[in-house]
Parts: C-alpha cells; sequence; structure tokens
C-alpha cells in the first residue's frame, strides 16, 4: 500500500460510514467552502496574480466570484435537487408507484488545470459535495502558488475525513489514476483526457473530460462591429488568452473584415493603453514553455495588431494575424494565448462548412443582428456550448450546463448539471403486498395472453 492508495482507502471508508449523505452535512460543507474564500481572497489574489499575473478584478471576476456565486446558487437549490422525483407507474405495475433517488456516486477524483486554477478545483468541488461525495482534489503543479494555498486550505476549512488534496507533477497524478474511484473529473488538454480515460477503463469508472478545441466566432456582415469587436478582445485576452472557450479563431464576412481589425485595435487601446505590457490588467503566459510555443504559433500569419513579446516576463501582446493559412499550425493546434488569427469567408456557407469540417469546438460564437443567420448557424453547427452576440458568457449561466463534445469532451457541470455528474439517478419501484396481480405467473393461457396485450 502507498501513501496515495491509504489517503483513498481512508476516504472510502469515511464515505461507507454515511456521514457525506445528510443535506445538513452538505450545506455545512458548502458554508466551509464559502468561508474559506471570504476570509482568505487576499491569499487567493496574491496566488493568482503570482502565477498568471491577474489582477484582483480579473481574480474576483473569474475565480473567487464565480465559484461562491456558484456556492449560493447551490445552497438555494439543494433541497429541490436532493428530493426524490415521482414518477408515472404503469397499469401492469398497480398498486405501486416510481420515484427515481438521486444517491453519490461515493469517492470522485477531481483534477484540475491550471489556466483557472481556484476556479476549475472548486467549482467542480461544489458539485461533489452537493451529491454527498468524498472526493480527492489534485491541483495542477504548473499553478504552483494556488496549488500550494488550496493544499493548505482546504485541510484547514473542509471536513478532513472526506476531502484530501494532492499535490505534486505526473507521478502523483499517474498514482492516483492507478486507484479505484467512482467517478473521475478531469479538466484539460485533450491528449492527457486520453490519458485519464485510459486509467478509468481499466476499472470502469465513469469519466467527465472538460477538454477544449479551436472555438471558432463567426461575424456576419450586419453584426455591430464595434461592439463585436469589443466583446471578441474582451473574451480573448481575458487571462492572457488561456481560457478554453476563448474566441480561437474570426471567421468574418470579407466585406467588413478590415473594419473589424480598426475596431479590434481601438479596443485593445482602451483596453490596455497604448502599451499592453505595463497594464496591471493584463495577465501573462504561465510558464516557459507555453509562452515559446504560442510564440511559434504566431509565425502562421501576418501580424495585423500587436506581435510584441518578452520572454523574461512571458509578455505576448495581444496579437491578430490576417493572412492565415488554413493547414498552419496556428489554426490546427489549440492556441491557449492572445493570438488571434482573423479568417474571412464569401458566403455563410463557407463559414459552416470550414468549421463542421473540423473537431466539434467547446464552444462557437456568432455575431449577426439577422436572426436568420444566427438560427442558421446554431442548427448547422455543433459544439459543447455557444453565445449570440457575445462571447464567453454562458459560462456564468448556472442553469445551462457546461461541457463539450466530440473531441471537445464528454459530461456537463454547473449548477445542477454538477449535481447529476456527480449522482447516481437511482430507480426505485414500491409495489404493495396486498393485491399480487396473478396475470404475470405460470401457468400462461390465451386469455392472459389477450389481457396482457390490452394491459402493454
Amino acid at each position: 500500500m502507498t501513501q496515495t492508495s491509504d489517503s483513498i482507502a481512508a476516504l472510502r471508508a469515511s464515505f461507507d460510514s454515511g456521514k457525506t449523505r445528510p443535506e445538513k452535512w452538505r450545506r455545512q460543507q458548502l458554508y466551509q467552502l464559502m468561508t474559506m474564500i471570504e476570509e482568505n481572497e487576499s491569499a487567493i489574489d496574491e496566488a493568482l496574480h503570482a502565477d498568471l499575473g491577474k489582477s484582483g478584478f480579473e481574480s474576483r471576476m473569474t475565480e473567487t466570484g464565480t465559484v461562491l456565486s456558484e456556492i449560493e446558487h447551490t445552497l438555494s437549490k439543494l433541497k429541490s435537487w436532493m428530493k426524490p422525483k415521482k414518477v408515472s407507474t404503469p397499469l401492469s405495475n398497480q398498486p405501486g408507484h416510481s420515484r427515481i433517488v438521486h444517491e453519490p456516486l461515493g469517492v470522485v477524483l477531481i483534477m484540475a488545470p491550471w489556466n483557472y486554477p481556484f476556479n476549475l478545483t472548486l467549482t467542480p468541488l461544489i458539485g461533489a459535495i452537493a451529491a454527498g461525495n468524498c472526493a480527492a482534489i489534485k491541483p495542477s503543479e504548473v499553478s504552483i502558488h494556488t496549488s500550494a494555498l488550496l493544499a493548505r486550505l482546504i485541510p484547514q476549512y473542509m471536513d478532513q475525513e472526506t476531502f484530501a488534496v494532492f499535490e505534486g507533477g505526473p507521478e502523483i497524478s499517474t498514482e492516483l489514476l492507478e486507484q479505484r474511484f467512482d467517478h473521475i473529473f478531469f479538466t484539460g488538454s485533450e491528449g492527457i483526457g486520453r490519458i485519464v480515460m485510459t486509467a478509468a477503463a481499466k476499472h470502469l469508472t465513469p469519466v467527465t473530460l472538460e477538454l477544449g478545441g479551436k472555438s471558432p466566432c463567426i461575424i456576419a456582415a450586419d453584426a455591430d462591429l464595434a461592439l463585436a469587436a469589443k466583446r471578441v478582445a474582451w473574451g480573448k485576452f481575458l487571462n492572457a488568452g488561456q481560457t478554453c472557450i476563448a474566441p480561437d479563431y474570426v471567421m468574418i464576412d470579407e466585406t467588413v473584415a478590415d473594419a473589424f481589425v480598426g475596431h479590434m485595435r481601438e479596443a485593445i487601446r482602451k483596453f490596455f493603453g497604448a502599451n499592453p505590457k505595463t497594464s496591471p490588467d493584463y495577465p501573462r503566459l504561465i510558464n516557459e514553455r507555453h509562452f515559446d510555443r504560442v510564440s511559434t504559433l504566431m509565425e502562421g500569419g501576418t501580424v495585423a495588431i500587436g506581435g510584441e513579446t518578452d520572454p523574461g516576463t512571458r509578455y505576448i501582446a495581444p496579437t491578430l494575424l490576417t493572412g492565415v493559412a488554413p493547414e498552419a499550425d496556428v489554426m490546427r493546434e489549440e492556441i491557449f494565448g492572445p493570438v488571434l488569427p482573423v479568417m474571412t469567408y464569401a458566403t455563410l456557407d463557407d463559414a459552416i462548412s470550414f468549421i463542421t469540417s473540423r473537431p466539434k469546438p467547446l464552444a462557437l460564437y456568432v455575431f449577426a443582428k439577422s436572426s436568420g443567420i444566427q438560427d442558421e448557424v446554431i442548427a448547422r453547427t455543433s459544439s459543447g456550448g455557444a453565445c449570440i452576440n457575445d462571447v464567453v458568457m454562458h459560462l456564468a449561466v448556472p442553469e445551462l450546463p457546461f461541457g463539450g463534445v466530440g473531441a471537445s469532451g464528454m459530461g456537463a457541470y454547473h449548477g445542477r448539471a454538477s449535481f447529476d455528474t456527480f449522482s447516481h439517478a437511482r430507480a426505485v419501484l414500491t409495489k404493495s403486498e396486498h393485491l399480487d396481480v396473478p396475470l404475470r405467473y405460470p401457468p400462461y393461457s390465451d386469455i392472459k395472453l389477450r389481457w396482457l396485450k390490452r394491459l402493454q
């Protein structure tokens, strides 16, 4: 037995004791998580700034504030989610009644990424707690300061018998994936997602994979170009482009492409000033390896805006590329950085055909005044989620499930979807002992068959 396996065994013993099942315990842990954030927000902000250069405002908007909102929504809905759901019972099972009971899965593993290291560690945990599970939590070792802070705070505030944090690199992840869990929730790259799914298959463990892909943004000729540019620039350069649902490339009607680039230039200037490097609101790339990778991707087109880099501070300016070839690496790899290729189309059919010829993305965006264009894009494409006349913000609607499709992931979370992900919907039929219809019992006869046909 290793230390990792001992820890998982202890979590399983805690779950088997039944302590996580009562609503009171679930609420208590959610309130403790809320208290942890409220009492340590300054320390959280400092860790996020050390890892990614995030401002306090961005940390509140995309990390701590988002988690607090998810907790509040979950607390307001938890009783109704936990309540057994009555369903109709056919005549063949009368007298009796049927219901669906949501029961916790058991011990779950949450493997978090580095780009939103606080939010994407704790938001899945909220669902696991709400559903009544124990959880092993693996923060990303890449975001070292946030990982260390979570490893310190979670045991301090949360039930140590039911939650365990595992710090470390790939060797710890490998050890964890060798254990048997009742569910694995992974957020990260497609490549690591394949490794996680392969390991889970050995134990027949279900998985939720929140991956990524190249999320397209279609801009029609009738769109409000100034508004589209402002919203695309915000969503793309948020967290220096290190966002799984950031617009990864723009497909714009060729008649308005030049005007859009002009509006983008103005939006970037208004957001970050003449030199974004000096802006306190513009983050940095997570490490040198990612800086080098994104810098190389910029070679795939002509720099129309930005292009400046500084290896010493891992700074890459907000950058637009034009003249990008479809086969360029920047159009094949998920960029995950502040570089936005802008491609043009002659007809909407061309844009849709280009998008549907590629793997299904995690998000898709369309800017258009025409409801016909909006509806056509949504009807003829597939993506994990979508926004019309905005980007990224569908993430902030708790009643919308967030997840991928195809290569961009499987399963969903946020709000009720999180509770469902970490629950088993158990079918329960209760029959009366006072009446036992003899129809189903042998010996069978033609009369019984006629009655059976009437009842079915």
